[in-house]
């Protein structure tokens, strides 16, 4: 499913015009980003829980060459799936 058939689908699921799901969508990502850069945990009971992990730097090797490179410490967001999610898939 692509961003479009999403809107779609979240549109006929709400009973929103597209351009209200389009415009809902939007500002429920950049609530999760501007969230994350602050650090802060999003956490959606039973759906689950967005949050940034910290990456220590670490000694990689270049796949093409072989040569060994430093990889900078960095922060990445992770989504962690909640119990009733997880159950809802496997059923």
């Amino acid at each position: 499913m692509n961003r479009t058939e999403l809107v779609a689908a979240m549109a006929d699921k709400a009973m929103l015009s597209k351009k209200d799901a389009e415009n809902a969508l939007r500002a429920f990502q950049e609530v999760v980003v501007e969230e994350l850069q602050k650090g802060e945990k999003i956490q959606l009971v039973g759906f689950g829980t967005f949050e940034v992990v910290e990456r220590a730097a670490r000694m990689g090797r270049n796949p093409q060459t072989k040569e060994e490179m430093q990889i900078p410490a960095s922060k990445a967001p992770k989504f962690k799936p909640g119990k009733s999610l997880k159950e809802q898939v496997n059923n």
